[in-house]
C-alpha cells in the first residue's frame, strides 16, 4: 500500500519579474523490498529494516516508485514580447 504526502500551495515565486503561484506538488511513494516482495509504509519501516541485523536486507532491496500528481493551473492568454 503506497503512502501520500498531500500537495499544498507553498506561497508565490517571483520569476523573470512576474509573480507565480509555488506548490508541493502530491506524491503516493511504494516501497517494495525487490528480494522479499514486502511492501513498506514509511520510509523509516524501510530504514529500521535495512537497519535489523536479523534481516539480510540491504539498501539495494529496496525499490521506489514515486507518483507525482502536480495541480492544475489556468494558464492566462497574455502574449510575451
Amino acid at each position: 500500500m503506497p503512502f501520500k504526502e498531500d500537495g499544498k500551495f507553498v506561497g508565490y515565486k517571483e520569476i523573470n519579474g512576474k509573480k507565480v503561484p509555488h506548490y508541493l506538488a502530491e506524491t503516493e511513494v511504494t516501497l517494495v523490498n525487490k528480494v522479499t516482495g514486502k511492501e513498506y509504509m514509511s520510509d523509516k519501516e524501510a530504514d529500521d529494516d535495512i537497519k535489523n541485523p536479523n534481516t539480510d536486507t540491504v539498501k539495494d532491496h529496496i525499490r521506489r516508485h514515486v507518483k507525482v500528481t502536480v495541480p492544475k493551473l489556468v494558464m492566462g492568454s497574455g502574449t510575451s514580447k
